[in-house]
């Protein structure tokens, strides 16, 4: 039986000039954002404030986590000129925080690690002053591909832990909650000027005192940020949402996690890994 949205996750759609144009320059610069292939509830907003989340190295994953809406088809050749063409739409855009990230591409030799340097590198080239966030996939434990994102310098690495280690097996099969906290504890370890970041997702079935568990444990590993955000189901295909988590608990994991000592927490049941990403970095 599907369960009904409460009113809490209700959004007023907002369209309008700023979503159009938004979406030209990513065509013309043919470029995908994280926001349309993973149907992200808040997209129009960000649009509207002309800001995206620019998704590379292809629209088509080598994995097939059950919460996902990135389709995972036929793997695309990667694009020598995307750094470029990314560059050029963030100076186009006028943004000062760019946040990147990808499918993931167990295919690729580093994981696409290289990749996401270059696109670093090249918007940094243009403005050595915008903020770049990057949202990476674990790259399969290779220390030496996350070296590559490491010394590329991007003032924050975003690495999802995604949700409790008791349904890795049922939600993300082919990661383990293990190898992403190393990879947060080695950023930290390559370079502490790196802001660290994580995300989980809550209404799969976990339970409070497993949340908790997992906030502790990104803070034992020096995680900087966090984002809470209530699992919506992009079909029926997917694993189905096991609960609607009050707005009260969110904030009652907020409390938890700032007691940890996170520098900045966002938990509502609308938060996204991307969302409000500068504000939460210009409140470091």
């Amino acid at each position: 039986m599907v369960q009904r949205k409460p009113e809490w996750l209700k959004i007023k759609l907002n369209k309008g000039r700023s979503l159009d144009y938004v979406k030209d320059i990513l065509n013309r610069f043919s470029l995908n954002t994280v926001c349309e292939e993973a149907n992200c509830p808040n997209r129009m907003e960000c649009f509207s404030k002309k800001t995206a989340t620019f998704m590379i190295l292809g629209s088509e994953c080598s994995r097939s986590c059950r919460f996902c809406n990135v389709s995972h088809g036929q793997l695309q050749k990667v694009d020598p000129k995307e750094p470029e063409n990314v560059a050029n739409a963030v100076i186009e855009l006028g943004l000062k925080h760019v946040v990147i990230t990808s499918v993931t591409r167990d295919d690729l030799a580093d994981g696409g690690a290289g990749h996401f340097a270059e696109v670093i590198k090249s918007i940094k080239s243009r403005d050595e002053k915008i903020v770049v966030e990057v949202l990476i996939p674990d790259f399969q434990g290779d220390e030496e591909a996350l070296r590559k994102v490491v010394d590329a310098k991007p003032e924050i690495i975003n690495h999802n832990i995604e949700t409790v280690p008791r349904l890795y097996d049922e939600i993300r099969p082919e990661a383990i909650y293990e190898r992403s906290l190393e990879l947060l504890r080695n950023i930290k370890s390559m370079n502490k000027d790196i802001f660290t970041k994580s995300g989980i997702m809550v209404g799969l079935g976990e339970n409070e005192d497993e949340t908790i568990k997992v906030l502790e444990d990104l803070r034992g590993v020096g995680c900087d940020y966090l984002t809470i955000g209530q699992y919506l189901a992009p079909s029926r295909e997917h694993h189905p949402v096991i609960e609607y988590i009050h707005p009260t608990t969110f904030q009652m994991y907020k409390d938890k996690a700032l007691g940890l000592g996170f520098s900045f927490v966002a938990s509502d049941p609308l938060v996204r890994s991307s969302y409000n990403a500068s504000e939460m970095f210009n409140a470091k």
